[in-house]
């Protein structure tokens, strides 16, 4: 990699974390390329990115960021999830490391400061927006669907 492929990353990477919410660092030592893809995919249904990084160039990414105290998790084969959603990249990579123990979960952060492993496992067990929202228009259907079937039972009555 010559000086301005470097560069060209590091300004890339540090687009990318100014733009994101949350970061979830791991390693994937022993991970085969068919399984990170898999991870990828996964992440990326979910929203969010996943990127293996180059540790160097990585820290060197976080300086004038958010995540700037996160530089010292960056040794040994590191990649990176991140997404504006602070939740969907914890709950992908979490839930994948439970089926794959290859991949570890070193630590995070989000735009409040620096997460813990066990931090992003909560995070990781919130409902998605999406799921919220379901949710949330569920409980604004039920009194007007509860509303309708008791004008039909009264009907069908009234009927016979």
């Amino acid at each position: 990699m010559n000086r301005e492929e470097k560069a060209q990353l590091l300004s890339e990477l540090n687009e990318l974390f100014s733009k994101s919410e949350v970061l979830v660092v791991s390693h994937y030592k022993g991970l085969t390329v068919k399984e990170v893809s898999e991870l990828r995919d996964k992440v990326r249904e979910a929203g969010a990115g996943f990127r293996v990084t180059k540790n160097r160039i990585t820290r060197l990414a976080l300086k004038g960021t958010k995540f700037e105290g996160l530089a010292d998790l960056f040794q040994g084969p590191t990649a990176v999830a991140f997404a504006s959603d602070p939740i969907s990249a914890c709950k992908v990579c979490v839930n994948f490391a439970k089926d794959n123990e290859k991949l570890v979960i070193v630590g995070g952060a989000m735009s409040t400061g620096v997460l813990s492993v066990d931090e992003i496992k909560k995070l990781a067990s919130i409902p998605s927006m999406d799921e919220l929202r379901a949710k949330i228009i569920g409980l604004l259907q039920a009194p007007g669907a509860q509303l309708a079937r008791l004008a039909k039972a009264y009907s069908e009555k009234e009927a016979a």
